[in-house]
């Protein structure tokens, strides 16, 4: 790109609030914090569901606590960048986190399982707000070369979250009590006073001037997307349980394909008002960036959800102990995301970074992909690490390149719109992965299961009384396996859980070669399709 070309790419829209280091790392230390409250809720809760369902007497319901999560804060987010655009960034993360607030307050009084489900939704409308707006905040006051090395700060935030999650949901869930009140409930009541120095510290520091843009806001096209996203979403979460082809399940693909077509004849119709502007679209660099996130989003969300259970089924880890083996992938993960902000910063380049970053993606699926049962903790981490190393290279840089050409005044819609589709990337990607590795484990492990019972030494095993115990309900007359709970398995011989093991392994090495195919499409598309655009100074 020339320098004529950065000139006007700079100059697209409002000019930018200049504002020195020190004035945008204060402004930072607001945004880290509600930030932190919206990552750390998804992995805190994640570790401590069980408990929470057992003691809630909703076991069988408890997808429903993350579904409805998950679907209140992707139809929100695009409202916010909106939102945002018109009234200003201050009042509406304002707004966000006092929604969040409330929500994570009635979470901590529920008395049933879809009360609980019913606050979460109210959480989620909040949560859906914190990531995208301080995202488009920082947008707002810095240039586009300096924005990959503040947007770093948040990739590490959510990495952190990713470490002490797991470990503060799992410490909270085994106390009975603390303070008189049940331990799993402060999970979400820990959240009000965390939120109240978040709101403090975003009143105090955020202070800058907003040029009002005067449009309406969308309320045809926010019911029509609704109506779009909320069945498919639902089955993406629901659809292994009720079955890919049931009757409810085409139910749900047929109103959601419908909302999205009446959504886009919508946002046509609505030009310059939208809530999605189609115009943004026409922009090939936020396009490709939104693109990209979505597909990466697929593959980021599969592994993190799989892995895990690699570490805890197969290594038979604990909750806690499996989020202390995940720290190379949080400490690849900050390293190279404060390098790589720091490179673009210097240089103003990103295509290199963000290709780099997509290729350590797909290595380390392959690396997951060879894991066995008897795999040396040296080598899964080494997969962590290239993981980590992977989203620190292209998460803020996949950021950079869909706001790079984007007008200020719709900076706020723009960035909204790039997290709407990684959350969505994300559901996809988790849903798949996850029906793909229990719709093939029981087979798996079936077959492993006659072939080691044509071993005296096996059947002599299981006769034990121990294991027999053990795996009472869980093996099948017909010679199938009830996969419900994976509980009995520590309470199995090692020799007597290998077919069991190696099983789950084959299944995972199917989940991963399908992330590798995957992080594989968007490494060709980065190589080929993105523009090797010099960011501006201005």
């Amino acid at each position: 790109m020339t320098s004529s070309d950065t000139r006007r790419q700079g100059a697209a829209g409002d000019a930018p609030v200049r504002l020195g280091h020190r004035q945008i790392t204060t402004v930072m230390s607001g945004l880290v914090l509600g930030m932190f409250l919206g990552a750390l809720d998804q992995t805190v809760v994640a570790s401590a569901l069980r408990t929470i369902a057992d003691d809630l007497h909703g076991l069988t319901a408890q997808a429903w606590v993350t579904t409805a999560y998950l679907i209140t804060a992707t139809i929100a987010t695009p409202l916010y960048g909106k939102l945002s655009d018109i009234h200003g960034r201050r009042p509406v993360y304002l707004a966000a986190i006092g929604l969040f607030t409330a929500g994570s307050l009635l979470c901590g009084c529920a008395t049933s399982i879809y009360e609980l489900a019913a606050f979460r939704a109210v959480q989620g409308l909040g949560g859906g707000g914190l990531m995208s707006l301080a995202m488009t905040i920082v947008a707002d006051i810095t240039t586009p070369r300096e924005r990959g090395r503040y947007q770093g700060y948040f990739m590490a935030v959510f990495g952190g979250a990713s470490i002490v999650g797991p470990l503060a949901g799992g410490a909270l869930a085994d106390r009975d009590t603390l303070l008189g009140i049940d331990g799993w409930r402060w999970i979400f009541l820990a959240n009000v006073p965390l939120a109240a120095v978040a709101a403090v510290a975003i009143v105090r520091v955020l202070r800058f001037p907003h040029r009002r843009v005067r449009h309406r806001l969308d309320y045809p096209g926010a019911l029509a997307l609704a109506v779009g996203i909320i069945p498919l979403l639902t089955v993406a979460e629901q659809g292994r349980t009720w079955g890919w082809g049931s009757p409810r399940a085409l139910l749900m693909y047929a109103v959601g394909v419908l909302g999205l077509v009446v959504f886009v004849r919508v946002e046509r119709r609505k030009g310059d008002t939208a809530l999605l502007p189609p115009r943004l679209f026409r922009i090939r660099a936020f396009r490709l960036g939104v693109a990209l996130h979505f597909v990466v989003g697929i593959g980021m969300f599969g592994a993190m959800t799989t892995l895990p259970l690699y570490l805890q089924i197969v290594r038979g880890m604990s909750p806690m102990t499996a989020g202390l083996a995940t720290l190379p992938t949080v400490a690849a993960n900050l390293a190279v995301t404060l390098l790589v902000g720091r490179l673009i910063a210097r240089t103003g380049r990103f295509k290199v970074h963000l290709v780099a970053g997509v290729g350590s993606l797909t290595a380390a699926m392959l690396v997951f992909a060879t894991l066995r049962v008897d795999s040396p903790l040296w080598y899964a981490a080494l997969g962590m690490a290239l993981m980590g190393a992977g989203l620190g290279a292209s998460m803020q840089t996949l950021t950079t390149l869909a706001q790079s050409e984007v007008p200020r005044t719709e900076m706020g819609a723009a960035t909204a719109s790039v997290n709407f589709f990684r959350s969505n990337g994300g559901t996809v990607g988790t849903a798949a992965f996850l029906s793909v590795l229990f719709s093939t484990a029981a087979g798996r492990i079936s077959e492993r299961l006659a072939e080691a019972r044509h071993d005296p030494a096996y059947r002599r095993l299981l006769a034990r009384p121990d294991n027999a115990h053990a795996l009472a309900g869980v093996l099948r007359p017909g010679g199938g396996v009830d996969l419900e709970d994976s509980a009995f398995l520590h309470s199995l011989d090692r020799g007597a859980a290998l077919p069991f093991l190696e099983g789950y392994v084959a299944s995972m090495r199917v989940v991963f070669l399908t992330g590798a195919a995957v992080a594989l499409v968007a490494f060709v598309i980065a190589s080929w399709r993105v523009p090797d655009l010099t960011l501006s100074d201005e």
